[in-house]
């Protein structure tokens, strides 16, 4: 998979995929992630990218041209279009796991007051939120979905089978008939200041396990 994605603060992206299971999974060539500063294809010598909002109004707004300019470069015939924006659909893991499966991501990530609505209506194919809540820019929901998506990739986990158990991802087993956050997890001593690990999951009888963790999930 490939995943470029435009921003004013390419820096802000440095610590988060320069680390841990972003920067295995890169290092292992089972991504590629370029960061782009939208700067980069400004028309002006100011290197201009908002302007005031028509019909007045606080704030700045990003506007289409470099926007457009920076898509028409980077999209190819397997390119999928998404912009970070606070009043898009809320992003959920089903969503990031129909996004693993792309081939090419191109994330724009939102700022300012907003982004002029012509880029959410004719050169975005999705635009998303990470929850009802505002952020100062779309940096932070870009890595939020990034990460999440990331982690979907055959390889890049080390037990595929972990993806199946987790927290919000569908039904993995007979016993389970709607989405679940995760069960309750315990692991050594079995007793810590008096707090014992349920006596179920010391039996080694797997089917009795299966029945608690699901009882013990929450259903969404």
């Amino acid at each position: 998979m490939k995943i470029d994605i435009l921003t004013l603060f390419p820096e802000m992206f440095e610590g988060p995929f320069g680390t841990s299971m972003l920067k295995k999974a890169q290092d292992e060539k089972l991504v590629e992630i370029n960061i782009h500063n939208l700067r980069k294809w400004s028309k002006d010598k100011h290197k201009t990218v908002d302007d005031r909002p028509y019909g007045g109004g606080p704030g700045m707004v990003l506007m289409i041209g470099p926007i457009d300019s920076a898509i028409k470069e980077l999209i190819t015939k397997n390119s999928k279009v998404i912009l970070t924006s606070a009043k898009g659909k809320t992003y959920s893991q089903p969503t990031a796991q129909k996004l693993s499966k792309e081939k090419h991501l191109i994330i724009i990530a939102g700022h300012y007051e907003g982004v002029d609505e012509r880029v959410a209506k004719h050169l975005v194919d999705e635009e998303l939120s990470v929850g009802n809540y505002i952020l100062t820019g779309g940096e932070i929901p870009a890595m939020i979905m990034v990460d999440s998506i990331v982690r979907l990739i055959p390889g890049v986990l080390g037990n595929p089978d972990s993806l199946s158990e987790e927290s919000f991802s569908p039904p993995a087993t007979h016993l389970q008939t709607s989405t679940n956050t995760e069960y309750p997890q315990y692991t050594r001593p079995e007793i810590y200041k008096g707090w014992k690990v349920p006596k179920v999951l010391l039996s080694g009888n797997h089917a009795e396990i299966e029945k608690w963790r699901d009882k013990n999930s929450k259903k969404l």
